[in-house]
């Protein structure tokens, strides 16, 4: 079973995985909160779905059963200096036999533009190629989400494909989604 990150602490950042006994009330404020904010890019997230602390104890259960399955890991990204929830990071296990993993991550949003995701994937990456042996990270993207797909770059992902037009989206429109990858090969390279 492939490794999966349970706790990193960056400059800013403390990351870790949820315990649903104790987050659920706070998580529950923050997916209504981010609702809006999520419909766009984010509409199958799990927080959509949350409408109270009962509703986001249950995600907070799924998201422990993933891990302990090693299936996925969802981290809360959290200022050190104040413990303030910032951002969530999702790894989730893309083909166990290699190991390549998929990277997903949101803002909240109280605290966009500030570097937080980027600092809190950094981590993330760097982790998963030196503690969870990864051979490829993966991410996609919607095709307008400029923001993530900055994001992506910065880490170093090249971007392998741009499928077009392959999702309508709740408002009506078609976009597209932007395939990125990082391979332990590329990290060699530099």
């Amino acid at each position: 079973m492939p490794l999966l990150p349970k706790s990193l602490t960056t400059r800013r950042l403390h990351l870790r995985r949820y315990v649903a006994g104790e987050d659920a009330g706070w998580y529950a404020e923050m997916a209504l909160r981010n609702r809006a904010h999520l419909a766009r890019y984010e509409s199958g997230n799990a927080a959509m779905r949350i409408t109270c602390e009962n509703e986001a104890h249950k995600v907070l259960d799924e998201f422990a059963e993933m891990a302990e399955s090693g299936r996925a890991a969802f981290l809360g990204a959290f200022r050190r200096t104040d413990e303030v929830f910032v951002g969530q990071i999702y790894v989730g296990v893309g083909n166990s036999a290699l190991p390549g993993y998929l990277l997903g991550y949101f803002c909240d949003v109280n605290h966009l533009r500030q570097g937080y995701i980027s600092e809190a994937a950094t981590a993330t990456v760097r982790a998963l190629f030196e503690t969870c042996e990864a051979e490829r990270v993966g991410l996609g993207c919607d095709d307008t989400n400029i923001a993530s797909a900055r994001i992506a770059e910065g880490l170093g992902m090249m971007r392998e494909g741009h499928i077009r037009a392959d999702k309508r989206n709740a408002d009506g429109t078609v976009t597209g989604s932007l395939l990125y990858g990082l391979l332990r090969a590329d990290l060699s390279a530099r």
